[in-house]
């Protein structure tokens, strides 16, 4: 039976139906779930939701259920559930600003730019791959993600359409990575993604440069090469020593759709796994957001806004709802109008809200003229954003602008 109740009712043991409200306005990827962490109540009752619907068939009721379990076995359910809270929080990662950690990330980031490249042209020259030192550079990744996500995700959009394909595969591997930190996924599992979405389109070595960096339309014998990629990426992945059985789903099936329309498998629905889903999204949006050899990137919110229309049939609409959590509705770098009629770019999340990011004012519509820059909270500010505009039109170079 579904029963509406307060979240400062809810208690461990009980089958989360639905959450009240947006689902933009809390911080779960999931739908519903089974309330077995301590964590989780703590994150509900500080996320200002006042109100969510539990399903009294699948978990405890409000009322006498509870007092069912003896004391002993209601202890060691508490303990247990405050233990893995613990043990989800050890090592805690202090979160900087941008300008903090972006030198670090930058680093970091060229470090992973020249191992991909290195390892993607040695399976080029038809030789097994070598990960030593690579599980190491994911750490590196991770870490940087979870001082201050912007910063390296900022970094990993500025590519040319000469180095796409190495840049690429560093792109996804943080976005996999910070996907896996939204959805509160193991550690251990998040470097595994991280890892898979490094490797996950090794197989575009086998594919001739012509076809691959092709600046008009494939003719479809050309296509047909282009959609064997992910086959031949799993072989090569199958042939390395260290790889993983989530890099090896990734790389062959990154290219599926939910309505089963995708390749090389055509799997659909629920057969796709969850790792195979997420790397869907991540993949699609930093092509989408990148200087292609045939396109110009989109703008990032423009990305989002499509990538909103497409997924029905494309996306997993869960994970697609917790990547637009990971990186926002005005991802960084998004150029915007305010409500002042004021110009600015979107640099950083606000913890608070999808809608009220930290932004750079820099350009007076009004006056038509640039303007003394200042860093914004929106969160905390009587501005809003009107609407995303078209760094085209305006001709700024949003990197600068931006600190990266």
């Amino acid at each position: 039976m579904l029963k509406k109740i307060k979240v400062k009712d809810l208690k461990l043991g009980m089958y989360l139906q639905e959450i009240c409200g947006s689902w933009m306005d809390h911080p779960f990827w999931k739908k519903s779930f089974e309330l077995t962490e301590a964590q989780d109540l703590k994150t509900l009752a500080e996320c200002g939701i006042s109100e969510a619907w539990i399903d009294t068939d699948k978990g405890l009721d409000t009322e006498s259920e509870i007092d069912n379990l003896s004391q002993d076995e209601a202890n060691e359910k508490i303990n247990i559930s405050l233990q893995q809270a613990a043990l989800s929080s050890i090592k805690p990662v202090t979160r900087v600003s941008m300008q903090e950690e972006i030198e670090i990330a930058r680093k970091v980031h060229s470090k992973a730019a020249t191992a991909v490249t290195s390892m993607f042209q040695e399976a080029r020259m038809g030789k097994a791959l070598q990960l030593e030192g690579i599980d190491t550079l994911v750490d590196d990744i991770t870490q940087s993600i979870s001082r201050n996500p912007e910063a390296f995700l900022s970094l990993a959009r500025l590519k040319t359409k000469d180095n796409y394909t190495y840049l690429h595969s560093v792109a996804v591997c943080a976005l996999m990575i910070a996907l896996g930190k939204q959805m509160n996924l193991d550690p251990a599992l998040i470097k595994d993604l991280g890892m898979a979405g490094l490797l996950h389109d090794v197989g575009k070595m086998m594919v001739p440069d012509e076809v691959l960096n092709k600046p008009g339309r494939l003719t479809d014998s050309e296509f047909t090469i282009v959609k064997n990629h992910p086959l031949r990426g799993w072989e090569i992945l199958k042939a390395s020593e260290g790889v993983s059985a989530i890099a090896l789903d990734v790389c062959l099936h990154h290219h599926e759709r939910v309505d089963g329309t995708g390749y090389p498998d055509k799997i659909s629905g629920d057969d796709l796994s969850l790792f195979a889903r997420m790397g869907s999204v991540c993949d699609v949006y930093d092509a989408i957001t990148s200087e292609r050899c045939y396109k110009a990137g989109w703008a990032p919110a423009e990305s989002i806004r499509k990538m909103a229309e497409w997924q029905e049939g494309q996306f997993d609409s869960t994970i697609f709802q917790a990547f637009v959590k990971t990186i926002g509705i005005y991802p960084s770098g998004t150029l915007v109008k305010l409500k002042s009629t004021r110009l600015a770019v979107v640099i950083e999340q606000s913890d608070k809200n999808l809608l009220t990011p930290i932004v750079k004012v820099f350009f007076s519509t009004k006056a038509n003229s640039p303007m003394q820059p200042e860093i914004i909270n929106l969160a905390q500010s009587t501005d809003s954003i009107l609407n995303a505009e078209d760094p085209a039109k305006w001709r700024f170079d949003l990197k600068k602008l931006s600190g990266i």
